[in-house]
């Protein structure tokens, strides 16, 4: 993911069998008219300010529209679109095939993502196809939007039971409003649609086979695909690993340990710097900065800008701070913390690029687009509990443990209010051959996560970044380690012969 978006994710078979080759050979394809579409392939470029557009034409890339069934159920009806980019295979004497490409959410656009993740391939990446994918209803595939006053359906529940009762009421309003105005099209926007989506790509682009790197939600996507079309498989990278036993509309319940690691290295690495952001010459010191802020926020919000921030927005502001280890983050956070704190001082304040991108990201609906699909994709795949109280027991259990990420992660959501998913959960494969990949630090897709992953799957392999907060780590990190290890098995399809551990860079000094 990049942005705020970034911030922020299969046993029933039955009539929805549609979405696997016929067992009977010879059988008709109820898909035929999607597998064997032709695909026009274009410039990428929409207009003189779409930057990602140039970028992908300065890459080589072209795009196209993959026609696929809203309903799989029903093939033959109505129909919507799915973007795709690729920059072809410079070495075609030695072409593995396609690589398909998820940067996570869900809702996270990755149509833009082949120029960088073939740098990030090296050389590997002249053998392979590179396909960035808009997943349905996601970027510039068919939409969805629930016109939300909001980019996320993930709030802090405030202090006390008054703030949790407001969340119930605006999670509610949120479900509402996506029944309103795209109630037609809720029940297809599943991670099982949009594997079946892919794998009319697959077919589409006249591969028998696909290689797949999917970071964050996108490990879960492929943990999909490969269990709903396991002959269909071949070089599978899954980095920022999601557990599907843990996976569904909360599963963010169980991060809360690994972000208060990640805030206590921020707040270090910012004491390190005091004289830079005047924020505390402790660790301790910074992190009392954070506790005073969320105090000052529950008494009344805090004005920054043209914003109201209250105490159930301020963890959300944390959370988005709290998935990159590099200084450029950390210094964007530290920066949006001494706003924060002026703000709660009474002065008035003018927000810094990083914190104007995180309020306009919870506050407004700039960014309704991917709040609508993240929630419909989470709340389509897995029920939530549909009583308010069973949240508020959690919330107060949780607040006890940890008062800043606790009552966030036990939350409720707009999920609450969703109607029941039309299939059952998923049930991955336990034989999947995958090179795993994740930081021990990860606040988003935990490493035990990981870890409970690669004890499941025997055939599995887990590259280990040590000692970084890290969310996403090919080509993102900057670990020479973990890259190569990912290159070598994406250019030869063998896994490591045992498990790979890689050292964090080393913490420059200030």
């Amino acid at each position: 993911m990049t942005g705020f978006a970034a911030t922020a994710a299969l046993a029933l078979a039955s009539a929805l069998a549609l979405g696997t080759t016929p067992a009977t050979t010879g059988a008709p394809d109820p898909l035929a008219r999607y597998h064997h579409q032709h695909l026009t392939w274009k410039s990428c470029v929409l207009g003189p300010d779409d930057d990602t557009g140039r970028d992908l034409e300065k890459a080589g890339a072209r795009c196209a529209d993959v026609t696929v069934p809203l309903d799989y159920a029903d093939p033959g009806g109505r129909t919507i679109t799915v973007a795709v980019s690729r920059i072809r295979a410079g070495d075609t004497a030695h072409r593995v095939g396609a690589l398909l490409l998820n940067s996570g959410g869900p809702g996270g656009q990755t149509l833009g993502d082949p120029p960088w993740v073939r740098q990030a391939m090296k050389d590997t990446g002249r053998r392979y196809d590179v396909v960035g994918v808009d997943p349905r209803f996601v970027g510039r595939s068919t939409p969805l939007d629930c016109h939300w006053p909001t980019g996320s359906g993930i709030r802090g529940p405030g202090h006390d039971r008054a703030g949790f009762d407001r969340s119930t009421a605006f999670a509610g309003e949120l479900a509402r409003d996506c029944r309103k105005y795209e109630g037609d099209v809720l029940p297809y926007a599943t991670t099982r649609n949009t594997a079946r989506d892919m794998d009319v790509i697959r077919a589409a682009l006249g591969e028998r086979r696909i290689s797949y790197l999917g970071y964050s939600y996108g490990s879960y996507l492929g943990e999909v695909y490969a269990t709903m079309f396991p002959d269909r498989t071949d070089r599978v990278v899954l980095d920022g690993v999601a557990d599907p036993a843990r996976y569904g509309p909360r599963l963010l319940r169980g991060s809360e340990a690994a972000n208060r690691h990640a805030l206590r290295d921020w707040a270090a690495w910012a004491a390190a710097r005091d004289t830079t952001y005047h924020l505390g010459r402790s660790r301790d010191a910074v992190l009392g900065v954070v506790d005073r802020i969320q105090a000052a926020a529950g008494r009344a919000p805090l004005r920054v800008g043209g914003y109201r921030v209250d105490d159930s927005v301020t963890p959300m502001v944390v959370f988005n701070g709290l998935s990159q280890d590099n200084d450029a983050a950390y210094g964007d956070f530290a920066a949006a913390v001494r706003d924060l704190r002026a703000a709660a001082d009474g002065r008035t304040v003018e927000p810094s690029p990083w914190l104007a991108d995180a309020l306009a990201f919870v506050l407004t609906g700039s960014d309704s687009d991917y709040g609508s699909v993240q929630m419909a994709i989470l709340c389509g795949d897995v029920a939530a509990p549909r009583d308010p109280e069973t949240y508020w027991r959690d919330v107060r259990r949780a607040r006890a443990q940890d008062p800043l990420f606790g009552p966030v992660t036990s939350n409720i959501g707009p999920c609450a209010f969703w109607d029941p998913p039309r299939e059952r959960p998923t049930t991955i494969r336990d034989d999947l051959p995958a090179l795993l990949v994740n930081a021990t630090g990860d606040p988003r897709t935990v490493y035990a996560g990981a870890r409970a992953v690669h004890r499941a799957w025997p055939a599995s392999r887990l590259v280990t970044l040590r000692g970084a907060d890290q969310h996403a780590v090919f080509g993102v990190y900057g670990s020479d380690c973990a890259d190569s290890a990912v290159n070598a098995y994406l250019a030869t399809g063998r896994l490591p012969a045992a498990d790979v551990s890689c050292a964090a860079r080393p913490v420059p000094a200030p």
